[in-house]
């Protein structure tokens, strides 16, 4: 695995109903996530969920790790800024996020190595 310095993190969002956000969940868990793993230099992933309103708006973020901005170039194409959505995923939200955004991780605590 990568030194946590070295991660970069790619940052995506979108709001769906609630229905949506299941379905996109498991779309996330089991497509994405299985598609991800192939790919040289993926280290991991997030998927978080927010209630936006009480109504059963949801906010979803996306929160995939890479050894490398290389890495992600070799997945999103020259332009990393720009989101990747396939149409199926597409049509589970309401709206989302055309651009992806990217950090380095400064300090990892999820494990005492």
């Amino acid at each position: 695995m990568t030194k946590a310095t070295e991660l970069t993190v790619r940052t995506w969002s979108a709001t769906a109903d609630a229905q949506g956000a299941a379905n996109y969940s498991s779309y996330f868990t089991g497509t994405l996530l299985p598609q991800l793993r192939k790919l040289p230099g993926f280290e991991g992933a997030y998927l978080l969920r927010r209630d936006l309103d009480g109504n059963g708006t949801v906010e979803l973020t996306a929160h995939t790790f890479w050894e490398s901005p290389a890495a992600i170039r070799a997945f999103a194409g020259n332009d990393i800024t720009v989101a990747i959505i396939e149409p199926q995923a597409r049509a589970m939200l309401l709206d989302f996020d055309r651009t992806a955004t990217h950090r380095s991780v400064a300090a990892d605590a999820r494990s005492s190595s």
